[in-house]
Formats: structure tokens, C-alpha cells, sequence
């Protein structure tokens, strides 16, 4: 058998935050890709805003450099389970994977979840422990951890067999001693690792073609873009090839155009061979899984696994007061035809109507949903959201629910409310490990629809020196009766106007206000969270009575508390059912179902008698 020794393909995997993405900079920085005037900015492959603002990676990005006279294709894929979508179809992208793991923190729950998704596919694995410069790093625990890990997933013989090299991604230094003395300002050792065990892409391109789309792109020239890789054959410009499409049926379109990647950008080519990572055009309505073949050979590959969503929300038409003032997108036909184009290369997504001015949005978690909120908003879209839930599902006739893998890192002294907080969210503890230096890490298996909320409360009860990570685990039998939520109840606005000082004064004792002076409300908006756990109705509004009496005492400076800004995160984990939360281009806000008062009271006994 023949194979392609001038090409390697590789996808870097790691939880998030460990790396990975610096690490891409400092291969095409070391590689012998850019030319001399290329300024690489900071975490070159983020290219979309928010992934540059949160610095993390949400979409898989390709690359290639040049090295010794080998290309090798390098993906970066995201560290968060609510994308494990995008990670799992790059697995059968590529023929290896470089594992990057924090040299302190160790092995985490991403960690875990993209490892086990490389394992199931038989992929190659090299370890990189990263940030060995760090003072408290711990690369030799950090390897056993590993290779814990390894075993605990059921790696075979071969896997287990990984080299590891150590790193400072920032400095864009490398070695293959663990001693961050050793440590020389290249990447070669990683360069060097890959060559050496990642295999070489089969050579049988005089075969008939088969290529497969496991991820898509847009652009308004060309279209739909379907990225992939040739696993037999040859594709070149003007091909009449056959696209097998997921329903069983077959197109015939002819590609219009070929792209290879190289260094940051994508690159046209008139043929790729087999091993080849390419983008192909030409062909409108192509989507992930699906098989481009030979006319004459129309063979389809194995269709792709696609996780399925956990968490639901319904997304709506903002009819609020203040609907229409700051969007320029407001429409049901224009957020229908959004949301239909994020399908076009979201394939964890799904979206369904409920009502002509309604949709029943699912997705892998909170973090992906919001992610889509923010980019519509930032895009000019208004629309409300309501509270996330979680979706059940019924296995063997048993009706079950999504349960997730929590680990906490705290300080010993708030370990016991941790574990007690979770505990009432019907959390089970897994495991309890002393980290050193009064830390505690705890591993906990808990319902989804339990962290529902959580973030908020887990990160005032640890004072914000807690750390929580959470990952999607497997669907349960589910438990009974209501779990988590918000115990604390909501300020809302009896009035329509704007918010006064003198208003805000005298709600303060009440609970938590979340707008500041001249912010204007309306009636039903919530503008604060009670200190009890019942709804409270206040007048924000009013203004000071202007009188001729002077007092002796003059009139006292007014000083107010900051007001409590909530983040589109927090804002859809504050929300309970009987609530929205709408989203602009300028403003978050909170607001009650029914808006007015009296209408609330009413609907509230209807559904206590029922």
C-alpha cells in the first residue's frame, strides 16, 4: 500500500483554555509558512469577535504549515462540549491528534470529552503538557493523569504508547525533557513528534473519488462550502461528480472550485489528491455527512454521528413596549430566515416553529445557544428569549434526562456549602481529590436542568475564587419533582418611565436593583431581584416632591449603590417560566410573561387552582 510521506493531518484538542489556539500561532509563526512581513496577531485562528473577546475557540479552524518539506494540516477545534459537534466530525478528518493539557491543571472534563471522541475514532495521539513555565506547574502528575485518563477510556496498546513533549506556548519554547530548564525556543520537538508517529495519509488517489463534507462554510459569492477530506481519488475544477445526499437520493453538480489551505489563508488549487483537506464550492445545498463520489462509482462513506441537542429554548418575536426602537432586524420572516442560515452550518442546531412569531431552538448547552443570541443581536436583530430547558428523552420506555460532569476547584473553606448547594440540586458526589495549597477539587454527577442557574450562586458562595467546568455526561432515569431554579423573587416596574434616583433609594433595601438612574422601564420589566423569595411590585419612577420649605439639614447628597449589570449569561439563568428576557442591539432586559400587574395575579391563581 502506498501512502503520501509529504502530508500529515492532525487536530489539536484540548479543554479549554489550555492552549491550543496560542500553540496553532506558534506553529505557523515557526513553521516555514509566513513570509517575513506576515504579522501574526494574537491567536490568529479566532477569527470571529466574540472568539477573540471570551478567547475561546467555538468554530474548527484549518491551517497548514511546511515543515522539512511536509505539509502538515493542523485543525483547531473547540474546547467546549456545547461544540463537541464540530470536534467529533474532525476526528475523522484527520489521522492523528496533538492532546494539549495545562501543566498545573491537569487533565479537566473538556479534556476528557474530546479525548474520548479522538480515542472512539482510533486516532494517533501525541501529549503536549503546556505552560511547563508556570511556577507551580506539575508536569510529572500531569502525565500520569493522562495516562490515567488513557487507560480509564479503553485506549488500545498503540494509544497508550504516546510521546510527550513539553511546552510554554507563549514563549514558544518546546523540549522533551520535563524540566523547564531544558526548555529551547523552538516548536521542532512537536514538528518532529508529529512526523515521526502521526501515519501518513493512504496514497490510492488512482481510485475512484471519495470525498466527505464534515464541516460547512458560507460566503455570499459562492455559496454553500463544504470542507473535507479526500479519502480515494482525485477532484479537480469543472469534475462532473455526484453528491450522495443524507436522504438516500443523488445530485450531480459540477465543482466550480477547489480551495487548499495554506498558512492563514485558504488557497485555490485546480485538484486535490487523497489525504488532501480542501474546501470544494459549486453545489447549493450540501450538507455535513454527505459523500461526493465518482459519476460512474457512486459509493457513499459511513454517515457521520452527530450529537444530539440537550438544552431547548423558545425564541420570539419581541413585543415588548419598547419593541422595534433599537433593532433593524425585528420581523418573524426575518429571524426565521436567521436562524434557517445558521442551520446551514450549525449542524447541532435545531430549530422548529411553534407559532407564526415563535421557534423552538435546540442546542448542545447554554454557552451555544447564547453564543447564537450574541452574534443576532450583534448583527441588529431584536428578539426575546425565554427561560432554557432541558430536553427529555424517553430510552426503553423509561423517561430520562441529561446529566452532566461537574468539577469544582475551591478553597477548602467553602467546600462544604459547595457540596451541600449541589447536593440539593440533586447533585451525587463522584469523587473528592486534595490538589495541594488548601485547594479541593470535586467531581460531581448532576441533572442539567440543576445548573440551570448555578453559575451565579457557585461563584458568590466561593467569593469567585471557585472554578466550574461542566460537560455533558449521558441521559438518566429523571428525578423527580422541580430541582434548582431561582429562590430569590423579582422587582418589577408598576410604571412606565424613567428610573429616578430618589426611587431607586428608597427600592435598595428591597433587594438587588439592576438599573441605574434615567434608564427607562415599563410596566412588567423587571429592574431587580427581591430579597425574599416573592415578586415585588415597585414604583421606580417617582420623583422627589419639589418643595419651598427648605430643611435645616439641607439637603443630603444622593448616593446609590452601582446597580447590578447582568451579562446575557446571567441574564438567561436568572429567568424562571414566567419570564422573558429580550435581547437588542442595545439593551438586555428582563421582563415578566403577562405585563400587567393585576392580569399576572390572575393568571397565577388560574394555574395554582389547575
Amino acid at each position: 500500500m502506498k501512502y503520501r510521506e509529504d502530508i500529515r493531518n492532525v487536530a489539536i484538542i484540548a479543554h479549554v483554555d489550555h492552549g491550543k489556539t496560542t500553540l496553532v500561532d506558534e506553529l505557523l509563526k515557526q513553521s516555514q509558512t509566513l513570509d517575513g512581513h506576515t504579522q501574526l496577531q494574537e491567536r490568529a485562528m479566532d477569527s470571529n469577535a466574540i472568539e477573540s473577546e471570551r478567547g475561546i475557540t467555538i468554530l474548527a479552524k484549518n491551517t497548514a504549515v511546511e515543515y522539512n518539506g511536509t505539509r502538515i494540516n493542523i485543525l483547531d477545534t473547540p474546547g467546549h462540549a456545547d461544540f463537541g459537534g464540530e470536534v467529533e466530525r474532525i476526528m475523522k478528518m484527520v489521522d492523528g491528534v496533538v492532546l494539549v493539557v495545562d501543566a498545573y491543571e491537569g487533565t479537566m472534563p473538556q479534556t476528557r470529552f474530546v479525548l474520548k471522541k479522538a480515542l472512539e475514532q482510533k486516532v494517533t495521539p501525541i501529549v503536549v503538557v503546556n505552560k511547563i513555565d508556570k511556577p507551580s506547574a506539575r508536569p510529572e502528575h500531569v502525565v500520569d493523569e493522562v495516562l490515567e485518563l488513557f487507560i480509564e477510556l479503553g485506549a488500545d496498546d498503540d494509544q497508550l504508547d504516546f510521546p510527550v513533549v513539553y511546552a510554554s506556548a507563549l514563549n514558544g519554547t518546546s523540549s522533551d525533557s520535563d524540566n523547564p530548564e531544558d526548555q529551547e525556543p523552538t516548536m521542532a520537538p512537536i514538528f518532529d513528534q508529529i512526523i515521526e508517529h502521526v501515519p501518513a495519509p493512504v496514497d490510492n488517489s488512482d481510485e475512484p473519488l471519495q470525498f466527505q463534507v464534515s464541516l460547512l462554510d458560507y460566503n455570499d459569492y459562492v455559496g454553500r462550502i463544504g470542507i473535507g477530506r479526500v479519502f480515494r481519488g482525485t477532484m479537480k475544477v469543472g469534475d462532473q461528480v455526484a453528491l450522495m445526499k443524507l436522504d438516500g437520493s443523488v445530485k450531480n453538480f459540477r465543482v466550480t472550485k477547489i480551495f487548499g489551505f495554506f498558512g492563514l489563508q485558504r488557497v485555490e488549487i485546480t485538484e486535490a489528491k487523497a489525504g488532501d483537506l480542501i474546501a470544494v464550492s459549486g453545489m447549493e445545498d450540501i450538507f455535513v455527512g454527505e459523500t461526493v463520489a465518482d459519476v460512474n462509482h457512486q459509493e457513499a462513506l459511513p454517515i457521520l454521528h452527530i450529537d444530539e441537542p440537550t438544552l431547548q429554548m423558545t425564541f420570539l418575536v419581541n413585543n415588548s413596549p419598547f419593541a422595534g426602537r433599537e433593532g433593524k432586524f425585528v420581523t418573524a420572516r426575518k429571524i426565521e430566515e436567521r436562524l434557517m442560515a445558521e442551520l446551514q452550518t450549525d449542524v447541532s442546531l435545531r430549530v422548529e416553529p411553534i407559532a407564526p412569531d415563535a421557534w423552538t431552538v435546540s442546542g448542545r448547552g447554554e454557552l451555544h445557544l447564547s453564543i447564537l443570541i450574541e452574534n443576532m443581536r450583534r448583527e441588529g436583530y431584536e428578539l426575546q428569549v425565554s427561560r432554557p430547558e432541558v430536553i427529555e428523552r424517553e430510552i426503553e420506555g423509561v423517561k430520562c434526562e441529561p446529566f452532566e460532569r461537574v468539577q469544582i476547584d475551591t478553597p477548602e473553606e467553602y467546600m462544604g456549602s459547595v457540596i451541600e448547594s449541589l447536593s440539593l440540586r440533586k447533585g451525587e458526589m463522584q469523587d473528592m481529590i486534595h490538589t495541594g495549597n488548601g485547594q479541593i477539587r470535586l467531581i460531581f454527577l448532576a441533572p442539567a436542568r440543576g445548573l440551570i442557574g448555578y453559575t451565579t450562586e457557585f461563584l458568590s458562595m466561593t467569593r469567585g475564587y471557585g472554578i466550574m467546568h461542566h460537560t455533558f455526561d449521558q441521559y438518566l432515569p429523571m428525578i423527580q419533582g422541580t430541582i434548582g431554579g431561582r429562590h430569590q423573587g423579582a422587582l418589577v416596574s408598576i410604571d412606565t418611565g424613567k428610573a429616578t434616583t430618589y426611587s431607586i433609594m428608597s427600592i435598595e433595601e428591597r433587594g438587588t436593583v439592576f438599573v441605574e438612574p434615567t434608564t427607562e422601564v415599563y410596566e412588567g420589566m423587571i429592574i431587580g431581584e427581591n430579597n425574599r423569595d416573592n415578586d415585588l411590585t415597585v414604583n421606580i419612577t417617582k420623583a422627589k416632591q419639589m418643595t419651598n420649605v427648605r430643611s435645616a439639614t439641607k439637603d443630603q447628597t444622593s448616593v446609590i449603590k452601582k446597580p447590578k449589570k447582568l451579562t446575557l449569561e446571567e441574564s438567561l439563568e436568572f429567568l424562571n417560566e414566567d419570564e422573558y428576557c429580550e435581547v437588542t442591539p442595545e439593551s438586555i432586559r428582563l421582563r415578566k410573561q403577562i405585563l400587567n400587574k393585576n392580569e399576572r395575579e390572575k393568571a397565577s391563581k388560574k394555574s395554582k387552582k389547575a
